[in-house]
């Protein structure tokens, strides 16, 4: 299990990508999945707090999968979204 929040959002997000989801969630998921890979790897905190921010805005349009693993993962990546967009 990672313990860095932002690699965990990463993989979260990573995971989703393997699994049968809805059309309109892969695409934000895609997205939310590439911006995640700027706040695992950023130096700027400042710049990651946003990154994260843009990831929870994603996340947020996403009402469902269709797939309940992928579910879990949005579930988990919104809760560390959210955090990491604290400032």
């Amino acid at each position: 299990m990672t313990t860095d929040p932002a690699t965990e959002l990463y993989e979260c997000l990573e995971a989703t990508a393997e699994l049968p989801v809805d059309r309109t969630a892969s695409r934000l998921l895609g997205e939310a999945q590439a911006v995640a890979a700027d706040v695992r790897d950023v130096d700027d905190a400042a710049v990651a707090t946003e990154r994260a921010g843009v990831v929870a805005d994603l996340l947020a349009e996403v009402d469902g999968t269709g797939h309940p693993a992928a579910d879990e993962h949005v579930a988990r990546a919104r809760e560390l979204a959210a955090r990491l967009s604290e400032p």
